[in-house]
């Protein structure tokens, strides 16, 4: 290269280093050469064409910023280490230096002359960049471009040969190098058009995956609400067929006891089995009607507390006597009722955690046909009390244990034959301890036996509500233990009007007016029948 242009080269070799290649930059045109030595040294050093459009655009990006703000520097090629390898470019200059570098070099500093975006364009192309600039001393920039991990490193010995062909070889026409410039632009703005293409596609189906996210949002809420009606429609129904099936229930229940209690005349064996089947259907009936009407109420909201101070030990004792009788004569399975230690007084709905306790040892002894039925409770944690319910029957397999909480579910077994169930006890024993700010959980395993444990805060969190009409889930039916007394099983017709105190009875049924009747009558009160006017 003639000196006249001011383009002067100097080949160094280095056994520690390997100095590639030195050269100036004079003059404009210097740029373009130094451009086509940097992209040159770098397919030599065997990156690929994008890389060295990379490195060829930062190395003559900073030397023009070296010729336009110091009127030209040095350029240094400089392969450093053996493995990894590095490629590092040195630019520097004596000029003014860089006044205030740190605002150059900010994310957010934004150039009204142009100065500086050399920098910027370097540190997006370069691996690393690093700048020293002191005032009146001049501006240093090293671009710095890591060999890729499939890159072979080089020898010494390579190196060197690199060094000689760039020696020889003679630098192209600065116009060549400016139209390749040209069609490396071009490759570059057909690439950017095609990942624009590409992006307005992807665009474009993120539009329709969200309209159609969108539309199933929409679905789901329509039938969110469907469900919603729905819910509310089976409450509904639930309340107001639960309420209209227990007057015809409880007259057959009725009826039956006063035929079964021999207030007509004496029965044939036939006929006593005969009512006694028709008097146990009728119960189911009513226990199906009973939970399903606790049920809708539960879901309504429309179910009340009455809150009462109560011990652990006298609700055992109520319910020893009620579920006992439960049991045949000679039966395999008992009932054991731990006493309770150190338990606070409770104040809550006794009621309802006598109907949770009560579903549960009901289901208990239906499932355990030998062993027993142990009835449990203690302090828990944070203020509540948990009470257990455990036996010694089928058990539940794991993956049921979910499903026995949910309406009318009842699993397959062979003891399930010889019981009867609504399917509705568990799902109103979950429903009843959350209402009650509790809850309900189960451990068992089949062929050993069951447990489930209700805890139940000590205090009721929530606040008593005044129930504005008598619950119609259990109590209001009538006392049909009464008809069981030996006053009526005696004969005779009622007493005179004027001798027996007077009852009068208005119902629109036939048939309570019937048993109202015998009721009275064998109770030595006067009846008088009237009919009620809807």
């Amino acid at each position: 290269m003639s000196e006249a242009r001011g383009f002067s080269e100097v080949l160094v070799k280095s056994s520690v280093s390997y100095p590639i290649l030195t050269t100036e930059v004079r003059f404009e045109q210097d740029i373009v050469q130094v451009r086509q030595r940097a992209r040159q040294i770098a397919k030599g050093l065997g990156f690929d064409s994008q890389v060295q459009t990379r490195i060829a655009t930062a190395v003559s990006e900073i030397a023009r910023n070296a010729f336009k703000y110091a009127g030209g520097g040095k350029v240094e090629f400089i392969v450093e280490g053996e493995s990894p390898q590095i490629f590092r470019t040195r630019i520097s200059d004596t000029g003014p230096g860089i006044a205030d570098l740190a605002a150059v070099l900010s994310p957010n500093f934004r150039s009204q002359t142009g100065a500086g975006l050399g920098l910027a364009a370097a540190k997006r192309l370069m691996d690393e960049v690093k700048i020293d600039s002191r005032p009146d001393r001049g501006t240093a920039v090293q671009l710095i471009k890591q060999f890729s991990k499939n890159m072979p490193a080089l020898s010494a010995i390579e190196l060197n040969q690199l060094v000689d062909k760039l020696a020889r070889q003679i630098p192209e026409d600065p116009y060549a190098e400016i139209q390749q410039q040209n069609q490396e632009l071009l490759r570059t703005l057909d690439e950017l058009r095609q990942r624009q293409e590409e992006l307005v596609q992807l665009n474009q189906q993120l539009e329709d995956t969200n309209r159609g996210v969108l539309a199933l949002y929409a679905e789901l809420n329509d039938k969110a609400e469907s469900l919603r009606r729905a819910s509310e429609l089976k409450t509904s129904f639930l309340s107001n067929m639960s309420h209209e099936f227990r007057t015809p229930l409880t007259a057959i229940m009725s009826l039956s006891e006063i035929l079964l209690n021999r207030l007509d005349g004496e029965l044939s064996d036939e006929q006593d089995k005969q009512v006694n089947y028709i008097y146990k259907s009728a119960e189911s009936l009513a226990e199906l009607v009973n939970d399903s009407l606790d049920l809708a109420k539960v879901e309504a909201g429309k179910l009340t507390v009455r809150l009462a101070d109560f011990e652990v030990e006298d609700l055992f004792s109520a319910l020893r006597g009620m579920m006992r009788p439960l049991l045949p004569q000679n039966s395999a399975v008992s009932i054991i009722f731990e006493d309770p230690l150190e338990l606070p007084i409770l104040t809550t709905d006794e009621g309802k955690v006598s109907q949770i306790l009560r579903n549960l040892i009901s289901n208990a002894l239906k499932f355990t046909a030998a062993g027993e039925v142990r009835v449990a409770a203690e302090i828990g944690e944070e203020g509540t009390v948990t009470f257990s319910v455990a036996d010694t029957g089928i058990g539940i397999p794991p993956a049921d244990q979910r499903r026995i909480f949910e309406e009318f579910v009842q699993l397959e077994n062979p003891l399930q034959n010889g019981v009867k169930g609504t399917g509705l006890g568990l799902s109103l024993c979950k429903k009843l301890a959350e209402f009650l700010g509790g809850s309900i959980e189960i451990t068992s395993s089949p062929g050993v036996g069951s447990t489930f444990f209700v805890t139940l805060p000590i205090l009721y969190p929530g606040e008593e509500e005044n129930p504005l009409e008598m619950s119609p889930a259990k109590g209001d039916e009538i006392p049909l233990a009464s008809t069981n007394s030996s006053s009526l099983r005696g004969s005779g017709r009622s007493p005179a009007p004027d001798s027996a105190a007077k009852v009068l009875i208005e119902e629109d049924e036939d048939s309570f007016s019937v048993f109202a009747e015998k009721l009275a009558g064998r109770n030595s009160l006067y009846c008088d029948i009237g009919r009620r006017r809807r």
